[in-house]
């Protein structure tokens, strides 16, 4: 048989290719196209994120109250269960306690359920390139700028429950240790360690940041009896959430976190001689509010 001829030219036509199989199939007619990954992926779950909430509300009570006991047992004995609850430094003993228990959950429930490292998980890793260590604390000290906007254009209280802890000198240091040590660092792993990339992984990024930081200046209710003030604190929840997206690091915010924290407590201690003439705070008194 003759090969075919190219009509045109009178010269033969090129062989055409073969035809894969794979050209009818039912994939090749249909393009679907792939879906962006999620902004974070933890291993842990929303209903993992619930139960630790739970957890820490229990054990914050729990604790609590048996640190009042046992203060009313062994070192108190005259007093009321009513007196002891009202002591600054026994709240932030129980605090202290109930954290250690909730932070051994954390721990737990990561390694334990998921088999997985804990603080690669949270994205506990400090920040070793760009602003490095010492600028996000820098961060976090001119976050205090929006404590003073806030002071300035809301009406913020001119006294709040908050202000127990600086009644005594013991009080008012046991509350700075607290303030840049414990207390940022469990805000951290349960705010944006634990809680930003799950709603990162439901909703995307920006309005992870913005979810993450309400709930965080509502747990600041109770210590301000201010809604102007936990406006403030949402607003510092921002920026701190926001440096966990921008760096993927829990590290980086914490230590905005201190840095924040930290100005505030040293501004009060320098304006109050050390916290024993707490009534020299009336410059700062908004802004420490």
């Amino acid at each position: 048989m003759s090969s075919p001829e190219n009509p045109q030219f009178g010269r033969q036509a090129p062989a055409e290719p073969p035809v894969s199989p794979e050209f009818f199939s039912p994939a090749s007619f249909t393009t679907i196209p792939s879906s962006p990954p999620p902004a974070e992926n933890p291993v842990f779950t929303a209903w993992d994120v619930l139960v630790i909430a739970l957890v820490t509300l229990v054990t914050l009570f729990v604790v609590e109250f048996l640190t009042v006991i046992g203060a009313r047992v062994f070192v108190y004995p005259h007093a009321t269960l009513g007196e002891l609850s009202q002591k600054p430094m026994l709240a932030l003993i129980g605090e202290f306690l109930s954290y250690v228990v909730v932070a051994a959950y954390m721990v737990m429930l990561v390694q334990g359920k998921y088999h997985a490292a804990f603080w690669r998980e949270i994205r506990w890793n400090w920040p070793s390139t760009g602003l490095g260590v010492l600028g996000f604390t820098v961060v976090g000290v001119l976050t205090i700028l929006l404590d003073a906007l806030g002071s300035r254009f809301l009406p913020m209280p001119k006294s709040t429950p908050f202000d127990q802890f600086f009644a005594h000198p013991s009080d008012a240091y046991l509350m700075a240790i607290f303030a840049v040590t414990f207390g940022p660092l469990m805000e951290e792993l349960f705010f944006r360690g634990f809680l930003y990339p799950v709603l990162a992984r439901w909703v995307g990024a920006f309005s992870a940041v913005v979810l993450t930081a309400l709930p965080f200046g509502m747990i600041h209710y109770l210590q301000y009896k201010s809604w102007a003030a936990v406006l403030v604190i949402t607003m510092v929840g921002v920026v701190l959430t926001t440096v966990r997206a921008i760096t993927k690091s829990v590290g980086a915010s914490f230590l905005v976190h201190v840095g924040y924290n930290g100005t505030l407590m040293l501004l009060a201690a320098a304006a109050s001689d050390g916290f024993r003439h707490m009534e020299k705070l009336t410059i700062i008194a908004p802004i420490l509010r």
